[in-house]
C-alpha cells in the first residue's frame, strides 16, 4: 500500500507538472500578491491632520481562490488549485510635524503587520522542503510579524482640495520561511511612490479621492525570485449624511507592468491584473474628548488575471493621541502716520 500510494503521488506530481508546462495560467508575483495591500487607502486618502501624533489599526481579512489548472509559487512552493484566507492586523503610529516643505506638512510612519495567511493547496508541484510530499494536499496557517512598512509623506491644502505625495520603504522583518506556503512576511525590500488627492466640499457633504502608485521590487534573497514592477490606483466617492456618518463606493485596480524574473522563478514572467468595486461607511464619535474615526470597506475582485480572485474586507479605527495647538495669529503691526 505505501508503495502503491508513493507511485500515485508522483504520477500526480508528474501530471500537475506537465499541466505547469503546458498552462498559461500561473499566478504572477510571487505568493501571487504585492507588498502593497490594495485597498488601505479610500476616503480622505489625501487629507494630512494638523501636526500631531496618530495612531490606526486597521484589521484586514482576504478569501480568494483559484481553481483548476492555475498555478501560484510562494516561499519556493509551486501549487496548484490554491485557497488563500488572510486575516492580519495593520498597527501604525503616526507623526505629522510642524516642518514644511514647499508649503505641505512634513509627516511619518511605521506600520507593523501580524496575522495569519491560512493557505490550502490541492497539489504541491514543487517545494524546498524534503519532508514534504509531491504531489498531496497541503496546509499552512502560521502567525507570525510581517514586513515593516517605513513611510514619509508631505500634505499640501488649497480650499476644498487636498494633496499629498507618499514614498514608502518595506523591510523584510526576519520572520519569513522557505519552503512555507504560509507567510505574511514576503521578504522583499521594496519601495512605493504614490499619490493622493481629495476633494471634500463641507457645505455639500461631498468626497472624492483617488491614489495611484508604483511599487518597484528587489530580490527575494531566500527563494531567488523577483517580483515585477506593480501599479496600483485607488478611489472612493462618498457622501456624507451628517458630520458623523459617511456612505459611499471604493475600488481598487492593479496592473503588472513588467514580468517576474530570477532564477528562483518556475512559472514564468507572467502578468497579473484585478479590478475591485465594493462600498464603505465610515462614522466618527468621541471617546471622553478623543474623536475615533471608524470605517469598514468591503471590495470584490473581478476582471483577474494571474492573481487570486476573492473578496477583501477593512475595519480602520483612528484618533488622535497629541495634537498641537494651532499657531496664534501673528498681533498687527502699529501703523504710524506719515506727516
Amino acid at each position: 500500500m505505501v508503495v502503491v500510494r508513493t507511485w500515485r503521488a508522483l504520477a500526480t506530481a508528474l501530471l500537475c507538472a506537465a499541466g505547469l508546462q503546458a498552462t498559461p495560467d500561473a499566478q504572477a508575483a510571487e505568493y501571487a500578491q504585492g507588498i502593497y495591500i490594495l485597498g488601505t487607502r479610500g476616503p480622505l486618502a489625501g487629507v494630512t491632520p494638523p501636526p500631531g501624533f496618530y495612531f490606526e489599526s486597521e484589521t484586514w481579512y482576504y478569501s480568494g481562490n483559484l481553481g483548476g489548472n492555475r498555478v501560484f509559487q510562494g516561499g519556493g512552493v509551486v501549487a496548484a488549485n490554491v485557497k488563500n484566507d488572510t486575516s492580519a492586523e495593520f498597527a501604525t503610529p503616526v507623526w505629522v510635524t510642524p516642518a514644511e516643505i514647499l508649503g505641505g506638512n512634513l509627516g511619518f510612519s511605521i506600520t507593523i503587520p501580524f496575522g495569519t495567511p491560512n493557505i490550502s493547496a490541492g497539489a504541491v508541484l514543487a517545494s524546498p522542503r524534503i519532508d514534504r510530499i509531491i504531489g498531496g494536499r497541503e496546509r499552512d496557517a502560521n502567525f507570525n510579524v510581517g514586513d515593516i512598512y517605513l513611510a514619509s509623506f508631505v500634505g499640501w491644502h488649497s480650499g476644498n482640495l487636498h494633496w499629498s505625495g507618499t514614498l514608502l520603504g518595506v523591510v523584510p522583518s526576519g520572520s519569513f520561511e522557505n519552503g512555507q506556503l504560509s507567510n505574511i512576511s514576503l521578504n522583499r525590500p521594496a519601495i512605493d511612490l504614490s499619490g493622493a488627492l481629495t476633494y471634500l466640499d463641507p457645505v455639500l457633504g461631498y468626497e472624492l479621492s483617488v491614489v495611484p502608485g508604483i511599487t518597484f521590487n528587489w530580490i527575494n534573497p531566500a527563494t531567488q525570485y523577483l517580483t515585477g514592477t506593480e501599479f496600483h490606483l485607488e478611489w472612493s466617492a462618498s457622501k456624507y449624511l451628517s458630520k458623523e456618518l459617511s456612505l459611499g463606493l471604493v475600488g481598487y485596480y492593479y496592473n503588472q507592468l513588467t514580468g517576474d524574473s530570477g532564477s528562483g522563478d518556475r512559472i514564468g514572467p507572467f502578468k497579473g491584473r484585478v479590478t475591485s468595486l465594493g462600498g464603505q461607511v465610515g462614522y466618527t464619535f468621541k471617546l471622553g474628548e478623543i474623536p475615533v474615526s471608524t470605517n469598514v470597506r468591503f471590495f470584490r475582485e473581478f476582471d483577474v488575471r494571474n492573481r487570486f480572485t476573492g473578496t477583501s474586507t477593512y475595519l480602520t479605527i483612528s484618533a488622535p493621541l497629541w495634537v498641537a495647538p494651532p499657531r496664534a495669529a501673528p498681533e498687527p503691526k502699529a501703523i504710524v502716520a506719515k506727516n
